[in-house]
């Protein structure tokens, strides 16, 4: 396997899905992370596929000490502060230079919570293989390892997950990911996930696809940032559809960011998560 790998995603949605063959993990607002333990050395990888293993070198060092050579694994790089997690003292990390990272790794040291092995020591890749067969891994793999790597909390039991969404905020948990028990391992949005999130108001300037059936939103934030919405459900689309149809024709635009799509005339306002908003991509649950 070829560094950097593309890493599996998870789609926002609105409630917990459930049903025969669902795994529930815990979500922690931390920063992505792929850990390679290679022959000599440990790298970090980034979402994006970059380097940032000087950002964190205290996991770095860890997994060097406690991870078998020829081991990937995909997670979350956390930061406790004061008993909870704090996603921005993550994000503060990650944009450290490499002395201010160590300086903080000081005095807040990371914890990666493991929720997936991509390739194993003595398999190879095994990322082909069910969730629930790399999940069984993983627990071999970290069966012994101490603090700061540990392997995220799952279940398969939606009860035992809803408590989890319940209880955990105090700790700054942030929400729940669900993924099917016989899914392999591949890039793109193949998981879902749940989060607490209040909504907020967004003002739609533009829509992806045909007039008739869009099927996304451009909208601004009460922050002026742009944002693209993820693929619109039935009843939204044709909500957004029928204010296109009595408002004056928009115009093709493009953005670098956001790519094509066509500008429409203001007085459409969604319900957007608010915990989505600090990513690329929001979720519109209503069309006011």
């Amino acid at each position: 396997m070829d560094f950097p790998v593309d890493v599996a995603l998870a789609e926002a949605v609105p409630r917990l899905p459930t049903g025969d063959g669902w795994w529930y993990e815990i979500k922690f607002d931390g920063h992505r992370a792929v850990i390679w333990r290679e022959a000599e050395t440990v790298r970090v990888q980034a979402r994006s596929g970059r380097d940032v293993t000087r950002a964190w070198m205290d996991l770095a060092v860890a997994a060097l000490h406690t991870l078998r050579p020829g081991t990937v694994l995909d997670g979350e790089a956390v930061i406790y502060r004061h008993g909870r997690v704090d996603f921005s003292a993550a994000q503060s990390r990650a944009a450290s230079s490499p002395a201010r990272a160590r300086a903080l790794a000081a005095e807040w040291p990371a914890t990666f919570a493991a929720w997936d092995v991509l390739q194993h020591p003595d398999l190879g890749d095994v990322r082909g293989r069910p969730y629930t067969e790399r999940r069984g891994l993983l627990l071999d793999l970290l069966e012994d390892v101490p603090p700061p790597l540990q392997v995220v909390p799952a279940t398969d039991d939606p009860t035992v997950a809803q408590a989890w969404y319940e209880t955990l905020t105090d700790v700054g948990i942030e929400g729940l990911v669900a993924k099917r028990a016989s899914s392999p391992y591949r890039a793109g949005r193949i998981w879902q996930k749940v989060r607490h999130a209040d909504t907020v108001d967004a003002r739609v300037i533009g829509y992806t696809g045909p007039a008739a059936r869009p099927r996304a939103v451009v909208v601004e934030l009460p922050d002026a940032r742009h944002r693209l919405s993820q693929a619109l459900t039935a009843p939204l689309a044709a909500a957004v559809s029928a204010h296109i149809a009595t408002s004056a024709p928009g115009r093709r635009k493009r953005s670098r960011d956001l790519g094509s799509y066509t500008t429409v005339a203001p007085g459409l306002t969604v319900e957007v998560l608010a915990g989505t908003t600090r990513h690329g991509v929001v979720t519109v649950t209503r069309v006011r």
